[in-house]
């Protein structure tokens, strides 16, 4: 029984996290209903085969850390981008190339990671949670295109999901306010019940279980563009995934080695390309979870795997996946200005402690996140260019991703920057 509670409030920490990013990328890809409750049930589903992949160590994968995986929010406006583009399989195709991609990479991951310091990933975070922010503040109106986009009443619900989430955060400690945006959306959905703004019907149609689907979507499509862009998205997590790794083995007290890295890394490989066959999504380890194996102590492998098994039980029953399809667009616009602004918040975190080490990092960040969300704002900037190119200049994400990794190439790894350093050491010696 106590296991069980245990592994409830890891399930409860990443919950949020793990419904929000399917009803974002759905809502704004314009799903029915029955596809939307499709996605959720089938995100669950794969967070628990992801986890569980992560902790069933053996001579492959698994790195056998007490770690919980959930979809990264680095992927959500990489996939919308890609959505609206190329069509949903594109999102598809991208997602099973760049899980092959880094299950090629596991063994060599640990030499790559030089060139994406926190100087690169930081500014990568940064450039996507601020992509991201235009598509909070639609869904804060009703959502685009919506009859009553801008209503008081959507606004209402909005601002007062955002006021209830903000007050959690202010006046409880711990648990609750790690679950601060659940408890939002809860509230939220609520209040519109009172309203008159929510629809049951989808709850009433939904299915008590169903089977998991391979390519429920139809055909994966494959766009050069796209699967670039999911790769350095797939880069990125991997990067935040190998610092929750290092904590955990910190806490667990267990020295981690190469071979255990690599096996990490390569069951993160085995769990996005899953969630590409099965039409879910790329999967990453959630540092929240982290947060509440400090808070209470317990670090059991037992734990997590229950909290795994949980997931995929919830997976199957589409029911449950329904009620979070009722969740008003204004709400959920509120919760993503928190959500999202988080994502912003983290990025300038991993850069506060290098942006004033030189004049050259700043530059990296100035130049990189200028270009991101110029491309972003003015997508026809380079149209003129040839169609090789545009892999790299058609999407925001992908052309400051770009300018970051080799303005930090340019400022930080030649040996100019080098020779450069080594005079002014020679002058001060002098």
């Amino acid at each position: 029984m106590k296991t069980a509670a245990l592994s409830f409030q890891h399930l409860l920490a990443m919950y949020a996290g793990a419904i929000l990013v399917p009803l974002i990328v759905g809502e704004t890809l314009g799903l029915t209903s029955g596809q939307l409750t499709y996605l959720v049930a089938i995100d669950i589903f794969m967070c628990g085969v992801a986890t569980i992949l992560q902790i069933v160590r053996n001579r492959f994968f698994g790195i056998g850390l007490p770690v919980v995986l959930g979809c990264t929010f680095t992927a959500v406006g990489p996939m919308i981008t890609i959505g609206g583009e190329f069509g949903i399989t594109a999102i598809y195709g991208a997602i099973i190339v760049s899980g092959v991609f880094v299950l090629f990479i596991s063994r060599f991951f640990g030499k790559l990671v030089r060139f994406f310091p926190p100087i690169v990933t930081g500014t990568v975070v940064t450039i996507i949670g601020i992509t991201l922010i235009p598509t909070a503040i639609h869904n804060m109106g009703g959502g685009e295109g919506s009859a009553d986009f801008g209503s008081i009443a959507n606004l209402s619900l909005a601002f007062g999901t955002l006021l209830f989430i903000i007050l959690l955060y202010r006046f409880t400690k711990g648990f609750i306010q790690s679950i601060a945006i659940l408890f939002g959306l809860a509230g939220g959905t609520m209040a519109a019940v009172f309203m008159g703004k929510v629809d049951f019907s989808s709850v009433a149609e939904a299915s008590y279980f169903h089977i998991a689907q391979p390519l429920y979507f139809g055909m994966p499509t494959f766009e050069w563009s796209a699967i670039l862009t999911m790769i350095l998205v797939s880069m990125v997590s991997l990067v935040e995934s190998t610092g929750v790794y290092f904590a955990l083995g910190d806490m667990t007290e267990k020295d981690l080695q190469e071979n255990d890295l690599t096996k990490g890394y390569r069951a993160e490989g085995l769990a996005i390309l899953f969630g590409g066959i099965f039409n879910a999504f790329p999967y990453t380890a959630f540092s929240q979870n982290v947060g509440l194996m400090q808070m209470t102590g317990v670090k059991s492998l037992r734990v997590i795997m229950v909290t795994g098994l949980m997931l995929m039980t919830l997976g199957l029953i589409p029911k449950i996946a329904a009620v979070t399809t009722i969740i008003p667009t204004a709400v959920l616009g509120g919760a993503m200005i928190a959500m999202f602004g988080m994502v912003i918040a983290q990025g300038i975190k991993m850069l506060s402690s290098v942006i004033t080490k030189s004049a050259e990092n700043a530059m990296i960040v100035a130049c990189s996140v200028g270009m991101g969300m110029g491309v972003t704002v003015v997508p026809e900037l380079f149209k003129q260019f040839p169609s090789g190119i545009q892999i790299l200049t058609s999407n925001g994400i992908v052309a400051g991703s770009v300018t970051a990794i080799v303005l930090n190439i340019v400022f930080n790894m030649t040996p100019v920057k080098a020779k450069k350093r080594t005079t002014v050491v020679h002058q001060e010696s002098a």
